[in-house]
């Protein structure tokens, strides 16, 4: 079903919004604020709508062509928007998280990089099998429907190499689509690849490791989940260890352990959380990953994180100068304290409840808070503000040309 809508504003997700002819609000994607468009309706509810632009009618100046012309809605879905234009409008969708949270924030800037396509240091590839073999595939937007594609701009170009040398060895083997589930890239700053490919074989043949990879792990993956989870560590050729500078010291993690998939950006980052910690604060990185926003601070004393593999990574960099806490962030409650500097960067479901109940009980003197998801960022602060007063707040674009967000609030003590 087609239907013609004129699209209002961007919305969290990444659809433009806009009314169809019955007063059903419809999320569109393909079109930009502004534009007069035709849809093909994807999804039918009672009050509203999904849709997936077919035709411009009347397009906005802030639109450009893309990148990846035919896949760009599977690998970054506003290709289509002006850069500057963007991060405007992710500005904008900050604004509204808070204010609809009744979070007042002082003014603030929305930070971007000086490159925004060929960025991102991981990918993960799905595969589509047909007459001509394998090919790389990723799920379009808007639909449940895989889509041939040869790579991303946003990712690094060394990624994208090494993933159709990996699928070239594929197809030499003969190996058939519904052996597999995905595969995991990671590139250092220099271009180092390592890769994870997971399969749903549990006599997966070795393959021959190309030569551009660093390291490559094969996963038995329980074909009953549609996740890639590590059921079986079939092989490893290589090494998958990687590293990277971050404001002058050096991380170590593997394709496996959380890593910032945009470098440079991320440093700003830290530099700017660097400005609110003095020398011989006590830090406590919750969430903490390999370490990174803690040992790049200062000298926490603490790192808490509940992966064991991340964790073991965590330790090769603190360099047994921090000790490293192996359990989740709602089991470390005693070491958030009064007179500690608490660090928080959590996942996208933000911060547990009872670590909000402990923040408000024991009113840790300054608290770090940088998010990968602004709606549950919003509600924690909403539920922190009696208490706590946000001293410094900051937007990045850690992901140019797609709908994330990243933002950093600084809280003290009221």
């Amino acid at each position: 079903m087609f239907e013609e809508v004129t699209l209002e504003k961007f919305v969290h997700g990444g659809q433009a919004i806009g009314t169809l002819a019955d007063g059903r609000k419809v999320f569109v994607w393909g079109g930009l604020p502004g534009e007069k468009v035709q849809i093909q309706l994807t999804k039918k509810k009672k009050s509203w709508a999904e849709g997936i632009v077919t035709e411009v009618i009347e397009p906005s100046s802030e639109r450009v062509e893309p990148k990846d012309p035919g896949t760009y809605l599977a690998t970054s879905p506003w290709q289509i928007v002006d850069f500057k234009a963007e991060n405007q409008y992710k500005k904008q969708i900050l604004e509204e998280h808070f204010a609809f949270a009744k979070v007042e924030l002082p003014d603030f800037e929305f930070v971007a990089g000086n490159t925004d396509y060929h960025y991102r240091n991981k990918m993960e590839y799905s595969f589509w099998a047909d007459d001509d073999g394998l090919h790389l595939a990723l799920y379009n937007r808007g639909s449940h429907l895989k889509m041939i594609v040869e790579g991303s701009s946003i990712a690094m170009p060394a990624i994208d190499m090494a993933a159709q040398h990996i699928l070239s060895e594929l197809n030499a083997q003969k190996i058939e689509g519904r052996q597999l589930k995905t595969i995991i890239l990671r590139a250092t700053q220099e271009g180092k690849v390592a890769a994870a490919l997971f399969t749903k074989d549990q006599d997966f043949p070795e393959i021959k490791m190309p030569k551009n990879l660093q390291g490559l792990r094969v996963y038995y993956s329980n074909p009953k989940s549609p996740a890639s989870v590590m059921t079986k560590l079939l092989y490893e050729q290589g090494t998958a260890e990687l590293a990277d500078t971050i404001l002058g010291k050096k991380f170590v993690y593997d394709v496996d352990s959380f890593f910032q998939v945009n470098v440079p950006i991320y440093e700003k980052a830290l530099q700017k959380m660097k400005e609110f910690v003095s020398n011989n604060e006590h830090l406590v990185d919750m969430y903490a990953g390999v370490g990174t926003i803690g040992l790049s601070l200062g000298q926490p004393s603490e790192l808490v994180e509940i992966d064991p593999a991340t964790a073991a990574m965590a330790r090769q960099n603190a360099r047994d100068k921090a000790e490293v806490i192996e359990t989740s962030t709602e089991k470390a409650l005693e070491y958030i304290a009064e007179d500690k500097i608490i660090i928080f960067d959590p996942p996208r479901a933000g911060l547990h409840e009872k670590v909000v109940g402990r923040l408000l009980d024991v009113l840790p003197k300054k608290i770090l808070y940088l998010s990968c998801n602004p709606a549950t960022q919003a509600r924690d602060l909403g539920l922190l503000h009696e208490k706590f007063k946000i001293t410094f707040f900051e937007g990045y674009n850690f992901f140019p040309h797609t709908p994330h967000i990243e933002s950093l609030a600084v809280l003290e003590c009221r």
